[in-house]
């Protein structure tokens, strides 16, 4: 049975051969699935030490950095309270 809730952490959609002028074909399951067109810009990533590569829409690293930002954001104001807290704590012990 497949639980539909659950996230896939990697899919593989084929092979591809490197092309003469150094281009790869990315399979078009994968196109539509990943809503890939003509002009979609990617961000190459080295990501083992033998050689592999990872392709990733600009716009999800965007999105992803985004993201980060702002619990970045939360957790700066988290620090900042509880700095303030511990100095207003120390200054009513004295």
């Amino acid at each position: 049975m497949e639980d539909k809730d659950m996230q896939v952490v990697g899919k593989c959609f084929g092979s591809t051969v490197v092309g003469p002028r150094g281009q790869i074909v990315i399979p078009v399951e994968a196109r539509k699935e990943l809503g890939m067109d003509v002009g979609t810009r990617l961000l190459t990533f080295k990501l083992f030490p033998a050689g592999g590569l990872v392709f990733v829409k600009v716009e999800a690293v965007e999105e992803f950095v985004n993201i980060m930002t702002q619990h970045v954001n939360e957790f700066t104001k988290l620090v900042r309270k509880f700095r303030t807290e511990n100095l207003e704590n120390e200054a009513n012990r004295d």
